[in-house]
């Protein structure tokens, strides 16, 4: 029996998973939740083998969610489940240590195959994924700028395009405001933009937020 921990922070996409799978003799769904933050927590408790996880989520977000879900809960695997389907969100996840990466629209079918793949060590992505994988690793021609900044300046740089505060990015970060500043004008630097409407801007252009 594989124990699965779904997150999202859509109640009717969250509860909607966990119906279609709560039937399947194979998987057990063992908790839920809405946040990355509320998924550490529980996954600490309850030690899922699987963490279904939204990828663009409020907060810290579904890569340093997956960073610190395997700090703290090392034997879990991570297998995301989302609408962005566009680079760069499947590479950032692969990089923070997720095993799969398959789209909300999947049927039933390939997301149990998913979970099963990935509980043995494996790995699985959806066919769309796949290509805007190895659409990334062969072109060179179509690299984000994006792709220059550190882990955590893409973190925070993602933080900031959706609207939190450096408070609390600070809060969420563990770090103090001066730091999170710090990163924010180390990134408008790189990406040659001074304003946080510019920053958006050229996030929405390579597809990294809704516009």
């Amino acid at each position: 029996m594989i124990s699965v921990l779904v997150v999202d922070d859509h109640e009717l996409v969250r509860t909607g998973i966990c119906r279609m799978l709560e039937d399947h003799p194979d998987i057990n769904v063992i908790g839920q939740a809405e946040s990355g933050e509320d998924a550490i927590q529980v996954a600490r408790q309850l030690h899922p083998n699987v963490v279904l996880l939204d990828v663009n989520m409020p907060g810290i977000g579904g890569v340093e969610t997956t960073r610190r879900l395997l700090q703290s809960v090392p034997e879990t695997h991570i297998l995301a489940v989302s609408g962005l389907a566009e680079e760069p969100y499947p590479s950032l996840l692969l990089k923070a240590g997720a095993k799969g990466y398959i789209t909300k629209g999947a049927p039933l079918i390939e997301m149990v195959k998913a979970i099963k793949k990935v509980m043995q060590g494996g790995k699985y992505f959806s066919a769309d994924i796949a290509e805007q994988l190895a659409s990334s690793y062969l072109s060179e021609t179509q690299q984000s700028p994006f792709d220059i900044l550190s882990e955590r300046e893409m973190q925070v740089a993602m933080m900031v395009v959706n609207c939190i505060s450096a408070q609390e990015i600070a809060e969420k970060l563990f770090v103090s405001v001066k730091t999170v500043n710090t990163y924010r004008y180390r990134i408008f630097e790189k990406l040659n933009v001074d304003s946080d409407v510019k920053l958006t801007h050229l996030a929405v252009r390579y597809g990294l937020i809704k516009p």
